[in-house]
């Protein structure tokens, strides 16, 4: 072919005696339905993906291990309380977009593009990846030639090419970048926002390791990530880049709850040196708070610390970091207990204001209020109230027979010895002294103005001690 031909083409496109479609045609294909994306995993980082692409025109197939998931996805609902999804469901079931299977290796059989975004969570600071590997082995069994696998979650560097690709080669009797392609893409979503992250928030990150599954991958994505994509050569980079993300919140955070502590011994209002702080263009101190809580910035740092000991580095900073994060809850309730009224200690009435682990989400993930309830039995106190607008109901709080989950905020305030603002609900910025009246309240978030309550019953991370 002369130069200057289809641009489309791809940049290898005999794969044996197989002629690969030139992206224009897949594309096009896609678009009309006769390929089909699959989406593994309708939880906080499926569902929004699988909305996304449903927004783009694509059909997609939604396939998750949960009965009640999939019960809930027929009927265009969704567990997890993200704008637009519900919607989206809706309308993609209405016109015959949406399709939900629970034959994981039936849907990789109907798609061309399958999508794995089950969680990997923490296991004995290791990474537990055993649904990635369930859902990996069945994709694989269906895999058909010149079909293509993306990789969503985020997981320590090179389980992709180590872990992941020689699962797939086994189970489907073929080769990787030969006989189908594998993309990283990590999710890079904030709860709550999460449709808009995807198609307008930031760039996307696509990656591969050979430079046609990376074309691909730009050419595919591109219907979705309308912010535009970086592109990397190598998932294990890609793999550290999403990491590092999160290792840079969490060492930041560690920061700041560092000098927060600081200013407390001293005495100084560390939100009003950090507002000053930040007014030079190359300081960005972040806030203090209660603890770090999440599926995210408490984990990556553990999967980099893996990674690190394996390898004989010492990452002193972000294990330093995991460490004063990780202290905040005891470091705060110690604090907020010191305002109790003179009495016994265990007869108190503890109230604490947020369970989801950040506010405006009902996620209660890895929140640091569970460690405040662990402190708080075993300290023996009786009577704790734990409020949340969004929480309804939560299992973990049932093994507590001292502790009621509740939604009215007047009844978790009212005749009580102490409250303890643990999440930063916006429904709690109307909290002031004739809400609460003489009840002592410790804000762990920095969200309450204290000119709003008596000197003597309030206190907070950072905030001085008014004599």
């Amino acid at each position: 072919m002369k130069s200057g031909g289809n641009k489309d083409k791809p940049n290898n496109p005999l794969q044996g005696d197989v002629i690969l479609e030139p992206f224009d045609t897949l594309i096009r294909k896609f678009k009309s339905g006769e390929y089909i994306v699959s989406v593994y995993g309708l939880g906080h980082v499926g569902a929004p993906i699988a909305s996304a692409w449903l927004r783009s025109g694509v059909t997609v197939i939604g396939v998750d291990k949960s009965a009640k998931v999939l019960e809930n996805a027929r009927k265009g609902l969704t567990h997890i309380p993200e704008p637009m999804v519900n919607e989206t469901f809706t309308n993609g079931l209405n016109n015959n977009k949406f399709l939900v299977y629970d034959d994981p290796i039936q849907a990789s059989r109907t798609s061309k593009l399958k999508m794995i975004c089950v969680p990997v969570l923490i296991r004995k600071n290791k990474a537990d990846l055993d649904a990635v590997k369930e859902v990996t082995l069945a994709i694989g069994t269906g895999l058909k030639r010149n079909d293509i696998v993306s990789v969503h979650p985020s997981i320590p560097p090179g389980t992709t090419e180590k872990f992941l690709i020689p699962i797939l080669e086994k189970s489907s009797g073929m080769r990787a970048a030969s006989d189908f392609f594998v993309i990283y893409n990590p999710e890079r979503i904030y709860e709550g926002r999460a449709i808009f992250d995807i198609e307008e928030g930031h760039p996307g990150i696509v990656s591969s390791n050979d430079n046609y599954s990376l074309d691909l991958a730009e050419k595919l994505f591109g219907l979705i990530y309308k912010k535009g994509l970086v592109k990397i050569l190598g998932i294990k980079t890609a793999e550290a880049e999403k990491l590092f993300e999160g290792v840079y919140r969490d060492v930041n955070i560690a920061l700041a709850n560092e000098l927060a502590r600081l200013s407390d011994r001293l005495n100084i209002d560390f939100w009003q040196a950090k507002k000053a702080a930040n007014s030079q263009n190359f300081c960005h101190i972040h806030d203090p708070g209660i603890g770090v809580g999440g599926a995210c910035i408490p984990i990556y740092p553990q999967f980099i610390l893996d990674v690190a000991i394996k390898n004989k580095i010492n990452c002193r900073i972000t294990k330093t970091a995991r460490t004063i994060n990780n202290d905040m809850p005891s470091y705060s309730l110690t604090n907020a207990l010191k305002m109790l009224p003179r009495k016994v200690m265990r007869k108190s009435k503890v109230t604490i204001l947020g369970l989801a682990f950040r506010g405006g989400v009902s996620d209660t993930r890895l929140s640091p209020t569970y460690d405040i309830l662990k402190e708080l039995t075993r300290l023996k106190i009786k009577d704790v109230i734990v409020h949340d607008p969004l929480v309804k109901q939560d299992n973990l709080i049932l093994k507590y027979k001292n502790v009621e989950l509740v939604n009215n905020l007047d009844y978790a305030v009212t005749n009580r010895d102490l409250i303890v603002l643990a999440t930063n609900h916006q429904e709690y910025l109307k909290l002031n002294a004739s809400i609460i009246g003489q009840t002592p309240i410790y804000d762990g978030r920095g969200l309450l103005n204290p000119d709003e309550f008596e000197k003597k019953l309030y206190r907070g991370i950072g905030r001085p001690i008014q004599p």
